[in-house]
């Protein structure tokens, strides 16, 4: 099970540079059900997500880059390509701050995960994460790759 908080991000208060930063680029092969394949740094995978917003059942399967390859020509939508920082924030927890590129450049949000329900209800987020999106499906990958960004990201 998949518990997380995402925010609508506008800026972040120091520099991000200074911590651990993946490179991910990521498709759908299908978006009902939601099954997506994707590369984060050497490492690919295909991920089949559930229903919901802020908890639902995610499976996420390694795969080759060969099979990463082959799958990507049987795609929907847009890639999407973002730099993920990985920020430690209070209480163990650490804030994922996801930088978009390409046609999404310009949008950046900040994710949370958390082991219970009880923990992302009570979680207080800084001020910098920005307004709370976890319910809004704009801000899904999902969306982001069929739509672009929203308007009130620009």
């Amino acid at each position: 099970m998949e518990i997380e908080k995402k925010y609508l991000t506008k800026e972040v208060p120091f520099s991000i540079n200074r911590f651990e930063c993946k490179q991910i680029t990521q498709a759908y092969l299908s978006f009902r059900p939601t099954i997506r394949i994707r590369k984060s740094q050497e490492d690919y995978f295909l991920t089949i997500k559930g229903k919901g917003h802020v908890a639902r059942e995610e499976f996420e399967i390694p795969i080759t880059q060969k099979e990463f390859e082959q799958l990507s020509v049987k795609t929907e939508g847009k890639q999407v390509r973002k730099k993920r920082y990985l920020i430690p924030i209070e209480k163990g927890y650490t804030a994922e701050v996801d930088v978009y590129e390409g046609p999404l450049a310009g949008l950046m949000t900040t994710e949370v995960e958390f082991p219970t329900m009880e923990e992302a209800e009570g979680f207080v987020a800084p001020p910098w994460f920005g307004k709370e999106v976890s319910e809004d499906h704009r801000y899904k990958n999902t969306s982001l790759s069929l739509y672009g960004k929203p308007a009130e990201a620009e």
